[in-house]
Formats: C-alpha cells, sequence, structure tokens
C-alpha cells in the first residue's frame, strides 16, 4: 500500500509552479521571449567565470578521489575550515570547522537544523509572508509551524503579534532576512527587538529557543540596507546559507549550516547533523562543489542587475498606483492586489497580458501578489507596457 499522506499532497500542488507550467505552455504558442514571467525564483545572471575556472581546474586534477569521492558525513574538513575563516574575517565571528556542516542548499540546512534543535511536537514560529515550502519542511518533521501575522506597513517583524505568539510550546523561531517573497531586510533593531524577546522568552520557560537564519539571499543587498548577520544578535542560532542565488548555480545544490560558537552544544551540532543525515537520506553535497565554493571565497556573480530591475519596476509599478514597500534586497517584489482577490488579479494579468504574477495566499498574506523580476532588464523594461494595460482595464 502506498503512502497516502504524500498522495494526498498531489492535490496540493504550488501554485507558483502552476503557473510557470502555464507560462511555459503559452511560451509555446506565442514564444517565450513574449511571456512575462515573473513566477520563478530561478537566478538569471551568468555564474562568474572565474567560478566556472575553479571547476575547469578541479576536473583536470588527477587525483580523482580528490574531487568524487566520499567526505565526511559533516563535509571536507578543510572546506569548513576555509568557510569558516571567511565567515569570520566578514563578520566578525569565531566559527570553526566544526561549527560547520554541508547542505544540499539551504533546504536541506534548515532540515537538518530543524531537527537538530527540535522534537517531534514542538512549535516553530515564523512570520508572514513566507517561503510556502516552511509548511512542508516543518509540518513534515512532525513539528508544528506557527505563523505570526504581517506588518504589513513595513514587512519587517509584528512584534506585538510575535510577543503573543512566544508561548511556552515554542522551541525554535525560523526567519528569513533578506525576505522572500517581500524583498524587506530585516534592520539591525527589527533584529535586536526580536533577539531581546526571545531571551526573555527563555527565562521565563526555562528553555532554549533557538533562532534558525535562512539565508540564500544574503548577497542581494540594495544600496544604502541595513543588513545586519542575524547570527551575531543571538547565541542559540544557526545560519542556513545555499550559494544558489550569489553565485547562480542553484542546481548544484550547495550550502551549509554555520551554527554559533556561543549556542548550546555548539560543539556537537554539526556531529548530529551527520546522524541526523542518516534518517534523512543525506550524505553530504557533491565534493567537487564543496572545493569549489570554498576557493571561491567571497566571489559572487554580478548582481547588481537584480537591483536596476526593481528600480524599473517600483519606479514604474508605484506610479501606476501600486502599493508597494520597496524592496531592500532578494529579487522580489510584493505589491497590494488594486483588486481584493489577488489570485482574480493575477489570473487577468496572465489570460489578458502574458504578465506572470503569484498571489499572495500561500506565502501567508492574501491580497498580495509576488513579482520574481529576476529576468533579463531588457524583459522587464517591454513588460511595463503590459502593466500599464492591466492597470487601464
Amino acid at each position: 500500500m502506498i503512502n497516502e499522506f504524500y498522495k494526498k499532497m498531489l492535490d496540493g500542488k504550488s501554485v507558483i509552479r502552476t503557473l510557470s507550467e502555464k507560462a511555459v505552455k503559452r511560451g509555446q504558442e506565442i514564444g517565450y521571449e513574449n511571456v512575462f514571467d515573473f513566477s520563478l525564483g530561478n537566478p538569471s545572471v551568468p555564474v562568474p567565470q572565474k567560478f566556472t575556472d575553479i571547476l575547469g581546474k578541479l576536473i583536470a586534477n588527477p587525483d580523482s578521489m580528490y574531487i568524487h569521492g566520499y567526505s565526511q558525513s559533516q563535509g571536507i574538513p578543510e572546506v569548513r575550515a576555509a568557510l569558516a575563516k571567511q565567515l569570520n574575517e566578514r563578520f566578525g565571528m569565531d566559527y570553526t570547522a566544526e561549527h560547520l556542516f554541508m547542505t544540499s542548499g539551504a533546504a536541506g540546512a534548515i532540515a537538518h537544523a530543524l531537527r537538530a534543535v527540535t522534537v517531534k511536537g514542538d512549535t516553530v514560529i515564523t512570520f508572514a509572508p513566507f517561503f510556502p515550502e516552511y509548511h512542508p519542511y516543518v509540518d513534515n518533521a512532525g513539528r508544528h509551524l506557527k505563523v505570526v501575522p504581517p506588518d504589513t506597513e513595513r514587512f519587517q517583524i509584528n512584534t506585538d503579534e510575535f510577543e503573543k505568539a512566544l508561548t511556552e510550546d515554542v522551541k525554535a523561531v525560523l526567519i528569513n532576512s533578506p525576505n522572500n517573497p517581500s524583498g524587506t531586510v530585516y534592520s539591525t533593531e527589527t533584529i535586536k527587538t526580536l533577539t531581546d524577546m526571545m531571551r526573555e522568552a527563555e527565562k521565563k520557560y526555562g528553555h532554549e529557543i533557538f533562532l534558525i537564519s535562512d539565508e540564500p539571499y544574503r548577497e542581494i543587498i540594495f544600496e544604502g540596507t541595513d543588513s545586519p548577520y542575524i547570527t551575531k544578535y543571538y547565541d542559540n542560532s544557526l545560519s542556513c546559507y545555499s550559494y544558489s542565488k550569489s553565485l547562480s548555480i542553484p542546481g548544484e545544490r550547495i550550502g551549509y549550516i554555520a551554527v554559533n560558537p556561543n549556542c548550546k552544544d555548539a560543539d556537537i551540532l554539526s556531529v548530529m547533523c551527520g546522524q541526523i543525515s542518516r534518517g534523512l537520506g543525506h550524505n553530504c553535497p557533491a565534493a567537487l562543489f564543496q572545493r569549489a565554493v570554498a576557493e571561491a571565497g567571497v566571489l559572487t556573480s554580478d548582481l547588481s542587475v537584480y537591483e536596476t530591475n526593481m528600480n524599473l519596476l517600483y519606479n514604474e509599478l508605484t506610479a501606476l498606483g501600486f502599493n508597494i514597500v520597496k524592496p531592500g534586497g532578494t529579487f522580489y517584489m510584493f505589491p497590494q492586489s488594486p483588486e481584493p482577490d489577488a489570485v482574480e488579479f493575477c489570473m487577468k494579468a496572465f489570460d489578458r497580458h502574458d504578465l506572470v504574477l503569484v498571489p499572495a495566499d500561500s506565502f501567508g498574506c492574501p491580497g498580495y501578489f509576488r513579482i520574481a523580476y529576476c529576468v533579463e532588464t531588457e524583459k522587464v523594461e517591454r513588460s511595463l507596457d503590459a502593466f500599464r494595460k492591466l492597470m487601464k482595464g
């Protein structure tokens, strides 16, 4: 007998994927260049040539086991040491190799982090708007996801609602900054308030409350944005990182967990993650890409195009009357729908103007929609006339 739980999940297909599939089908009819597909957060800028060169050099190594052999469950020791050194130099931390655990992207990092610091039945808090996959990440692990309603004025953290949600059963708080889908970056003030409240709750309830920070967009920060390194502000914290966006390599599935050296049991959490892997069927990402990202250091793709695209869309859409909190990073924008039903609005945008926008109901914020502007700037410019026609009715 097949597993009915996962069978039922087939009925809840991602709206993002559904719209993306519709866009591809429409593209076959009119040419995909004429479909303004803002559905998927798939990086659009090229991989840096230097990174390609690093891969070429590694592949040419005559010692095949150096790049193709098994690594430790935690990841290659010298890779973890190199990444710890990079983080320490950038953010003034005290990581060692033993605080790093290599993962298959940020999703793999979150999967391990959740299991390392919570048990079945625990509650995990997150903040709307949030990445819809947090529900399967948390719920399918036997934990309960509690969503704090959004602060729609700024899309910072709604501290009044967080205080109500921070009950004794909460064992972890999962945050995402820079944020998908809003593009907001949590300010230093926001992070200090959040972590102060968590420390008070730890004292009140007599147990640790861990902060899991989901950071795949860490490098995509726009000019003038206050973007703190969140782990510095809270000892019991785990940073979940991915190179998918910074190096434009989402298909390679490479990332890590960095455990704050001051975290409770910091000396064993990475080793514990190796044991968690045994149950998840995950045994570290490819050795080739572990070594490549270590050698790449702080190298990134040319991420400036995302700010260019953001400004083009923000300036035009606000002029058209859209209510938008200006993004501080990522490649997402989160306008309020000019019609009460954002799903209906997005369907109209697609059917009439070949604009593929994602309604935000699944992001915990009905009445809004997401624009993923990780597309060519030329296409963004051509899309503006479609937005104009959309707003004319």
